[in-house]
């Protein structure tokens, strides 16, 4: 059925609109339905850190090879992430992200199955494919929609779902992968994401932005009065009735004349004029914390068995520095708001360098737990804060393409770590390969201070 605009929205963009709004259950449904995703991202990147160690055991597997296996997967997200980007400004964000789940958790399920290694490494990059391609888009979805002087917080909050992951990740290394078969029983359980498909294709809205762009402007405009339905009628009239600076944006038959403009008048790439500096700044800060943290995080768990300690118990030790990565989303969602995007990015890098200095040289198992909670507390804040800021440098004609984009160039650095860091490892120890990790962060840190800072204003 067509629904037109009627008097009450007259004075406001749709977008305007959605601004105005208090988080409703509407953002909360969506905010979780795109997380529970993100989060069932995290469990399959987390995972392979685990079945490392089991498959080498299995299949007598160099390190060389397991470096393969791990750099694999990233080579699908890195095409993923461009791809997926691209995709999502032309078909939608809804339809990309329903679509990538599908995508790796098919290609998951079937790695249980796989009888030998290059079998399991042909089926990793098809996952990647799937999981580089939604990240960019789900934290594009949200971002559309968030109310501006909340946008900041829910992508983190979105971001924090990719901890709730890794700690299932951990749980089943903890409890599973150990046992005959464990890691196939593991990887049996990617075929969740599939399934998941389906609500996400039924349950979660369409960026309105995307609709608009598209002509849709009756799906639109209906997306739009159902979030401030669930905002209840007085804020409902609050949301339509700007002041008269506001009618310069046009109403809601104004936002299309706004968009056609926009659709001729916007430059076409992240590498137009106005965006070359922060682009090559975002792409700096996204390939640092990309190696820094994959070089990282995938092989903690080795680490820990090479240097003695029964595959049990470092599996333990992962488990528990896991959970720290949750206060670390928690205390950066806070500052997003309150100090900025940029200097909580920043300043959430410079604790992740200094933690994995401290790492490198950690000795006992009190002080490897203690700089392995730093370093997880300060990393996993920092990529909530570097995604919260990463949709909003860039116009809806090339937001999903922008922030895939700046994400598949981060994708070649989740490549080279898994190959360059057990060669610093093997060759020069643990300090100097927390070393060369500290340094990656560094890098992003300073990248970090040359983006542009938007905390409160609407996306353009």
């Amino acid at each position: 059925m067509t629904v037109r605009p009627t008097p009450l929205s007259a004075s406001a963009s749709r977008t305007e609109r959605l601004d105005r709004l208090p988080f409703t259950k509407r953002h909360r449904s969506m905010l979780v339905g795109s997380g529970v995703g993100w989060a069932l991202d995290a469990m399959d990147v987390g995972l392979i850190s685990f079945l490392m160690v089991a498959v080498k055991k299995e299949w007598g597997l160099t390190t060389g090879d397991l470096s393969v296996l791990a750099s694999i997967g990233f080579v699908g997200m890195a095409i993923g992430a461009g791809v997926g980007g691209a995709l999502a400004d032309r078909i939608g964000r809804r339809t990309v992200f329903a679509g990538t789940l599908v995508v790796y958790g098919i290609a998951t399920g079937l790695s249980a199955l796989a009888p030998s290694f290059l079998v399991l490494c042909a089926l990793r990059f098809v996952v990647g494919l799937g999981l580089g391609a939604e990240l960019p888009v789900a934290s594009t979805l949200v971002s559309e929609f968030a109310p501006k002087r909340l946008r900041g917080r829910m992508v983190v909050a979105l971001e924090s779902f990719w901890a709730l992951g890794w700690l299932l990740a951990a749980v089943i290394g903890f409890t599973i992968v150990p046992h005959d078969n464990g890691w196939r029983w593991a990887m049996a359980l990617g075929l969740v994401p599939a399934l998941y498909a389906i609500h996400v294709r039924r349950g979660l809205p369409e960026s309105v932005r995307f609709l608009e762009r598209a002509g849709r402007d009756d799906d639109a405009e209906r997306i739009v009065r159902s979030f401030e339905a669930a905002a209840g009628p007085a804020q409902r009239s609050d949301s339509a009735h700007l002041d008269d600076a506001a009618d310069t944006h046009g109403g809601a038959q104004g936002t299309t004349v706004d968009v056609e403009t926009t659709r001729t008048s916007e430059p076409a790439s992240p590498f137009s004029a106005p965006y070359r500096t922060r682009t090559a700044a975002l792409w700096a800060t996204w390939f640092g914390v990309n190696f820094a943290y994959y070089g990282a995080f995938l092989w903690i768990p080795t680490f820990l068995v090479a240097n003695g300690f029964p595959v049990a118990k470092s599996f333990g030790f992962t488990l528990v520095i896991t959970i720290a990565q949750l206060p670390g989303y928690a205390v950066a969602a806070v500052c997003v708001e309150k100090i900025g995007r940029r200097p909580t990015l920043a300043l959430f890098l410079a604790g992740s360098t200094a933690s994995a200095l401290l790492f490198g040289q950690a000795t006992s198992e009190t002080t490897i737990m203690a700089a392995g909670c730093a370093l997880s507390f300060f990393n996993l804040g920092a990529w909530g804060a570097l995604y919260a800021i990463t949709p909003e440098i860039y116009p809806t004609l090339m937001r999903a393409g922008g922030a895939g984009g700046a994400t598949a160039f981060g994708r070649i650095a989740s490549i080279v770590a898994p190959l360059v860091v057990p060669w610093v490892f093997t060759h020069h120890g643990e300090g100097w390969t927390f070393g060369v990790i500290a340094a990656a962060f560094a890098v992003a840190t300073l990248a970090a201070l040359a983006l542009p800072e938007r905390r409160g204003q609407a996306l353009d």
